[in-house]
């Protein structure tokens, strides 16, 4: 598939997904399993968007019926415009999916192993992008050594640019630096924003949620086989509205003063006040003022924002 043709629309929306459901038959003892509950979900042209949950809340399921792996049991999918029961293969060559597991053939060079998987997508020679796609990856000075030889981190980078050789719009990456370290995990970082500065739609997959923060504009979040959240970060963070701070004070305490018990303070060590609150209830000045009001002296004040896996804990929680 060229990339004129899958490039020929640029449709608002990357993927759309209406009351998708996928349900597992009964097999032996086990009744059926419902993996997907009439899911809607739209991910926008150019976004970097976020797809959390934890184990087993569908996630796996949902990237392979955009994939063409696993069949749907109900509901609508477009992908690039392309309803994929009317059109598959047009609908799945719109999409190129990184899988966690490292799957690269390690008796080709970095540079044959692009040609190749663009030759079984039908890539006509004079439209392959390999050494683009090297050079995007950073791998251009490799390119011809055995994949045998290349690092953890250059064989996860050749699997991002494997999963280009078609060009597609739009890149799946299901959990990208699952057990890399955190030097590899940055530079891994870099390559996604320039694929997303490129124009290319990701949606990504990670357990990582410091990842999840730093890179996605938009996040939805499965647990159980149902979104329970689905907007952009922003707005995420600011639904939780919620702050942690940490006060030092100038003298040794037993416990907590009386008039701050009720709002939930707590004593750590001797000097150390803790409390988390919504900072739309309490100001800074009265929470400052509620303390210095028994004769304390604050000498340090750390607050902590709240972050996608306070949000993450909050919706996924099960009774």
């Amino acid at each position: 598939m060229s990339e004129a043709f899958i490039r020929s629309s640029q449709p608002k929306n990357a993927i759309e997904i209406r009351g998708l459901v996928k349900t597992y038959p009964a097999s032996g003892p086990h009744t059926p399993r419902i993996a997907l509950n009439e899911i809607d979900l739209v991910v926008p042209r150019g976004s970097l968007f976020g797809l959390l949950g934890p184990n087993g809340a569908g996630k796996s399921t949902l990237i392979n019926i955009l994939a063409g792996l696993t069949v749907k049991t109900e509901g609508e999918v477009w992908v690039w415009d392309v309803d994929i029961d009317e059109n598959q293969r047009r609908a799945h060559s719109a999409i190129g999916v990184v899988p966690q597991e490292l799957n690269i053939d390690t008796f080709f060079t970095a540079r044959e192993l692009l040609e190749f998987q663009a030759g079984l997508y039908g890539v006509p020679r004079k439209e392959r992008i390999t050494d683009h796609l090297l050079d995007i990856v950073e791998l251009s000075d490799v390119a011809d050594m055995s994949s045998r030889v290349l690092s953890g981190g250059m064989r996860r980078r050749l699997m991002v640019a494997k999963a280009m050789v078609h060009a597609p719009p739009i890149l799946v990456l299901d959990e990208p630096t699952a057990g890399v370290d955190v030097d590899l995990r940055r530079t891994l970082w870099e390559q996604i924003r320039k694929l997303k500065d490129a124009g290319t739609t990701i949606l990504l997959t990670t357990h990582y949620l410091e990842e999840a923060q730093e890179l996605c504009d938009s996040i939805a979040i499965l647990n159980q086989g149902s979104i329970v959240a689905n907007d952009t970060k922003d707005n995420l963070l600011k639904k939780l509205d919620n702050k942690r701070f940490t006060l030092t004070i100038d003298r040794d305490l037993n416990d907590v003063p009386p008039n701050l018990r009720p709002h939930g303070w707590e004593l750590e060590g001797k000097r150390k006040l803790k409390l988390s609150a919504r900072p739309t209830q309490m100001s800074m000045g009265q929470m400052l003022l509620s303390v210095q009001v028994n004769g304390l002296n604050i000498t340090d004040i750390v607050t902590e924002e709240t972050n996608l896996e306070d949000v993450f804990l909050q919706l996924t929680k099960t009774a």
